[in-house]
């Protein structure tokens, strides 16, 4: 007989590298850890983990036994948040993906704000500097900016955000200013390398006209918006970033916008749920607070 302790007991393990890992994830000695994994295994009647000086690895029985847990243990946190959401009780755990530089920025104040008003929430942020490849249980709001790929996702929007094409005041003093988007390709272009995006062909429209599409050659790439406008503050190049990480730079003259009349494809910030099926209330509560915040966006509320 497996219980729901074995379960969550097997997923920890499952989650670190070594048995002297999982015993200091799990708050207990390496050799209890081992007589708890040899008690499991020998009820269960198969090999669970493969160990070695290298660490451990699980078995096919045992990534088996991994999915299956986090499925059942799932379905449980959530039966257990839907019984106490009908007792009008905001509990459970909120798991919560952003992307890196925007969810420092601008999300993880506002999970932990709302576990702080939450006392029976607990919260995990997840930052990535690319698209995740999770599970679907994996996570209950997923903020994201730009284009949506996954149609079977529900976005709530949160916030407009544009692109900004622009370049430091020392670049343009020694470089000059494009005048058209063709001009870019005898610039020197930075690129922001994220969510598989093709990152040298820049799309511009001025009013109601065609879209113009310019390919440039980056002399600077990077998969870290911070770094880019780094880049860019320092006067090595122009640089295509979004609203939310260079208003400020701009509203100081740090930076400076290029090419006015023409605009790029809006970038906006959206939060992803999987259904709209009734929510667990710490996600609809979570949603509503991200809405709230998000209602005038902060890189907006100044001059």
């Amino acid at each position: 007989m497996i219980t729901t302790d074995d379960l969550r007991f097997f997923l920890s393990l499952a989650a670190t590298r070594s048995l002297a890992e999982a015993a200091r994830a799990l708050d207990v000695t390496p050799p209890a850890v081992t007589q708890r994994l040899h008690a499991l295994e020998k009820r269960l009647g198969v090999r669970l983990v493969n160990r070695s000086g290298r660490g451990t690895a699980l078995t096919d029985e045992g990534r088996l036994l991994a999915l299956r847990a986090e499925q059942i243990c799932g379905e449980l946190g959530d039966l257990a948040d839907e019984l106490a959401g009908r007792r009008g009780v905001v509990a459970g755990h909120l798991r919560v993906i952003a992307p890196l530089g925007f969810g420092q920025r601008y999300v993880a104040g506002l999970v932990a704000e709302f576990r702080q008003h939450s006392e029976n929430v607990t919260a995990s942020l997840l930052l990535s500097d690319g698209p995740p490849r999770l599970a679907a249980d994996d996570w209950d709001v997923m903020v994201h900016i730009g284009e949506l790929r996954d149609s079977t996702l529900v976005a709530y929007p949160l916030a407009p955000n544009r692109r900004v094409l622009c370049a430091s005041p020392a670049y343009l003093a020694r470089r000059g200013a494009p005048a058209k988007p063709e001009d870019l390709r005898g610039h020197d272009c930075i690129a922001l390398r994220e969510n598989d995006e093709d990152v040298t062909l820049w799309r511009f429209k001025q009013g109601r006209g065609p879209a113009v599409g310019v390919r440039v050659s980056p002399v600077l790439s990077s998969n870290a918006g911070e770094t880019a406008v780094e880049w860019a503050l320092a006067g090595h190049g122009i640089i295509v970033r979004s609203e939310w990480d260079v208003a400020a730079h701009v509203g100081a003259r740090r930076l400076v916008p290029l090419l006015a009349g023409w605009s790029l494809p809006q970038a906006n910030i959206v939060a992803l749920v999987k259904s709209r099926q009734e929510l667990p209330a710490r996600t609809a509560g979570f949603l509503a607070h991200l809405r709230a915040a998000f209602s005038t966006p902060p890189w907006r509320d100044k001059p």
